[in-house]
């Protein structure tokens, strides 16, 4: 019974990643409305709680990983429902979140509500950027203790957080997050980072010990300089952070 614990654990992670593509698909709701002839955007309120649902799922994603060690649970059988769940919280569910931008990017735009929805396929890109980083990291027995390429989990929170900067933020992250183009080089450059064979560090601690998780370390105290300058609209910023610290530090982490 206690081996199951952390499969538990993880298939909460898969809930919070279908709860948040159902809040996301939005149903009964617009991304724009017409009032008095003019074209109005909108952000779904709905999409801001997708966001902190895949914040809690990579929350549960991290727990699930730290109780099977600590229950010394760790199985095959978990490695893949693990995969499984973070393909659909930090894949598909991401996927969607920049569907949804896309759709409201070019609905700025002169006849904008007549877009191809052939405009807004590439989003699916990080979704199988990420099934194909999965497959493979399950394949490869070299990536214990570094990364080759930035994991899902990161990338998913990236793209989560895009919401929360639109609703939180200024009108002018809101201006820059919302031009197409902007889109398409964060969807190509997240999904290109996640299939690169680029060494990435793990985030996990080797110990309390300041010496042997340095750059772990490292990464934190940036981390909480750039969240208090600039809120939400760090996410980006931490994300470019440890992609550079991770190649200044390639030799140590390989």
């Amino acid at each position: 019974m206690v081996r199951t614990i952390p499969n538990i654990f993880t298939l909460l992670n898969l809930v919070c990643g279908c709860m948040a593509i159902v809040l996301i698909l939005q149903p009964e709701e617009s991304v724009a409305y017409l009032k008095d002839g003019v074209l109005f955007l909108r952000l779904p309120e709905k999409m801001v709680y997708a966001s902190f649902l895949l914040l809690i799922a990579a929350l549960i994603d991290f727990l699930d990983g730290f109780l099977a060690r600590l229950l010394r649970a760790a199985s095959d059988m978990g490695k893949q429902l693990d995969s499984l769940s973070d393909v659909v919280s930090f894949g598909v569910a991401p996927s969607l979140i920049l569907y949804q931008l896309l759709r409201m990017s070019f609905m700025q735009q002169a006849n904008g509500l007549d877009t191809p929805v052939w405009y807004f396929v590439p989003a699916v890109l990080v979704a199988c950027a990420g099934a194909w980083r999965l497959a493979r990291f399950n394949l490869d027995q070299r990536q214990s203790r570094s990364f080759r390429g930035v994991p899902i989990p990161i990338t998913g929170l990236v793209i989560a957080s895009l919401p929360l900067m639109l609703w939180f933020g200024h009108n002018d992250t809101a201006t820059l997050l919302l031009q197409p183009w902007i889109l398409y080089v964060l969807i190509v450059t997240l999904s290109g980072l996640m299939v690169s064979n680029v060494p990435i560090m793990s985030l996990k601690l080797d110990g309390l010990g300041v010496k042997q998780n340095r750059p772990q370390y490292l990464l934190l105290a940036l981390s909480l300089v750039l969240i208090v300058i600039f809120q939400w609209q760090s996410v980006i910023l931490i994300y470019v952070t440890y992609v550079v610290l991770s190649l200044l530090l390639r030799k140590k982490i390989s």
